[in-house]
């Protein structure tokens, strides 16, 4: 992708190395355990307590308006400043994007803040862990992001690249464009049958945000800042966090009736129908009669 290096965003909060902001101490194992405990009911429950645990013992760290400010020492040309710098190229890119399409419907729409964190940090939805990987909080419109989170999409599966990296961040801006144009507000009265599940509304919700970071790229596309190959590791990274492929990596089965996301070829179908449609009316996936 062609971007602008040296970029610098106001939307942009680097938490990396503050106090509680390590992940390690007693959390190193919480945060090795939850991928697995969270796909039951029982092990969300021990993690909770897990957890708890973690804060009495004042493993946690503090919030922006109380923590010192971090100084980081990397060169420009350092790993981490790079991909913090692209990070906030792709944020500032895709929420500009963001604002003019809603513009164009006579709507405004106000930016979200994107947190970099290393291993934990607090956000208004609970305590943010890195093992949940990134995520978007609706209750202060903040997405988080702990970097170590590319290390493990390239290596454990194989979704390299810089677009793939773009594709996270844009997935989920996506869920900040739902949140003000109200669509979680609309599945709070829903039973829990109706939201869980691989047709769910929670599969539905996620597949709709792939959409939209579908309509960002090809937003990108049309200003040339793509580049050959960009849009295949967008879909090599949303294929690689299909629920199907998550489950089967981690025990070997896959159980359609706990699907959160959708499967890697839905994921990767609706970031490409978002893509080649450029347009956010194609991305209803709650009136779409098969994902």
């Amino acid at each position: 992708m062609r971007w602008d290096r040296g970029h610098e965003s106001p939307d942009l909060i680097d938490r990396r190395g503050q106090a509680g902001g390590g992940g390690g101490g007693g959390l190193s194992g919480i945060l090795a355990l939850a991928p697995l405990l969270v796909r039951h009911p029982i092990g969300i429950v021990v993690l909770l307590l897990l957890l708890a645990g973690s804060v009495l013992l004042g493993r946690f760290g503090t919030s922006d308006t109380d923590a010192p400010p971090v100084t980081r020492t990397t060169g420009a040309s350092g790993a981490g400043d790079e991909e913090k710098h692209f990070v906030a190229f792709v944020l500032d890119d895709a929420q500009k994007t963001w604002r003019e399409i809603f513009a164009e419907r006579g709507r405004r729409y106000e930016n979200a803040k994107l947190v970099l964190f290393d291993g934990e940090t607090p956000t208004a939805c609970g305590y943010g862990l890195s093992a949940t990987g990134p995520f978007y909080c609706p209750s202060d419109g903040r997405v988080y992001i702990d970097l170590s989170f590319y290390d493990e999409l390239s290596r454990r599966f194989g979704a390299r690249g810089d677009f793939a990296q773009a594709y996270v961040v844009a997935h989920e801006i996506g869920h900040h464009v739902q949140n003000q144009l109200g669509v979680p507000h609309a599945l709070r009265g829903l039973t829990r049958s109706e939201r869980e599940g691989a047709g769910g509304a929670n599969v539905r919700l996620e597949l709709q945000a792939d959409c939209y970071a579908g309509v960002w790229a090809h937003s990108t596309e049309t200003r040339g800042l793509l580049e050959a190959g960009d849009v295949d590791e967008a879909m090599t990274a949303a294929s690689a966090v299909g629920d199907d492929r998550l489950q089967e990596h981690a025990s070997g089965v896959v159980t359609p009736e706990t699907f959160t996301h959708g499967t890697a070829e839905q994921r990767a179908r609706w970031f490409r129908k978002g893509y080649e449609r450029g347009d956010m009316a194609a991305c209803d996936t709650f009136e779409a009669p098969a994902l």
